[in-house]
């Protein structure tokens, strides 16, 4: 018995130190690090939150907005949005259905309606700009602009999906490949821009390309798969609880786009942050992260995160606006 006793204790060891010794090799690796940076953020409770403010204060200001732009304009910014949820055939004709026409959300909003509705907007780009200090461990306060930055991005998205629908009604909707590459330059245009503009300016615009690049891709995948489920969950949803199915089906988009999002926003800072060949090519010559005169970033956590902070937010002292 104490022979097989000793056996099983050294069996014991020695799987203790094999997952021990995985464990120091994947905490080694990026992919790792950009884990734990998404778990330090709460990224499932900043995903919920975000795609949440999406749908009930930025998708109403895109319709509100666009029922007052001319024709065309109106018509190339639904034209991209349905590509990106992912809606043809019978479920872009239900979706349709389901929403007022231009003329009569003009009649129902008025002018004050509208900057009421872009005031309401703003709480989407706070919660935007949260999710991008928090991934960058940036301190509360920095730039001036708070109040006018979240209307100010705003804009900014509107042209681009006028600009990116546009393009697409040109082609006639083909998706050829000099489209695509249009399409993916502006989209990691805006994503670039977002992250700088969200961060008050104070990180370098280099350093956060990898955020623009990664976030682009991760939103061009995720605009594929919805084209293969979007459509279909729409006519079920709607065939079984009516215009609140469509109304599950467009927060389950926002959720995954939110993800996207919170993905490219963590993958910036550690590949910055990188002390090999990786970060040091990303920094350049200068080897700063920050620009000169900006707040230096608050201390890494001293705690180790698990999977259930991912749902929980953790009370340590969260960077505001």
């Amino acid at each position: 018995m104490t022979t097989g006793s000793s056996r099983n204790g050294g069996a014991v060891v020695a799987v203790r130190r094999r997952v021990d010794a995985t464990r120091t090799w994947l905490q080694r690796r990026l992919v790792w690090r950009v884990w734990e940076r998404m778990l330090e953020i709460e990224f499932v409770d900043r995903s919920v939150a975000l795609a949440g403010k999406a749908f009930v204060s930025f998708f109403p200001l895109v319709i509100v907005v666009a029922a007052f732009l001319p024709s065309s304009v109106r018509s190339s910014i639904f034209a991209t949005i349905t590509r990106r949820i992912g809606l043809h055939g019978e479920a872009l004709q239900t979706v349709r259905r389901s929403f007022a026409g231009s003329d009569d959300v003009r009649k129902a909003t008025g002018v004050l309606g509208l900057f009421l509705t872009v005031f309401y907007a703003t709480s989407f780009t706070t919660a935007l700009q949260r999710v991008y200090a928090r991934a960058w461990r940036r301190p509360p306060g920095g730039a001036s602009g708070t109040y006018t930055r979240g209307p100010a991005w705003l804009v900014v998205m509107v042209a681009f999906m006028a600009t990116s629908g546009a393009l697409s009604k040109a082609l006639g909707g083909v998706l050829t490949i000099g489209f695509v590459l249009i399409l993916a330059a502006l989209t990691t245009a805006l994503s670039w821009f977002t992250a700088w503009f969200m961060l008050k300016g104070d990180v370098r615009w280099r350093v956060l390309l990898p955020t623009g690049i990664v976030t682009a891709v991760a939103n061009g995948l995720y605009t594929v798969y919805a084209n293969v489920w979007m459509s279909h969950v729409v006519e079920r949803n709607q065939a079984q609880f009516g215009f609140f199915g469509i109304a599950l089906a467009l927060v389950s988009w926002f959720s995954g786009a939110a993800v996207c999002l919170v993905i490219g926003a963590c993958v910036g800072p550690v590949l910055a942050e990188d002390p090999g060949p990786i970060g040091r090519w990303i920094r350049g010559p200068s080897d700063e992260v920050l620009v000169a005169g900006a707040p230096a970033s608050l201390p890494a956590p001293a705690r180790d995160y698990r999977l259930r902070d991912a749902f929980t937010p953790v009370d340590e002292g969260e960077p505001v606006e």
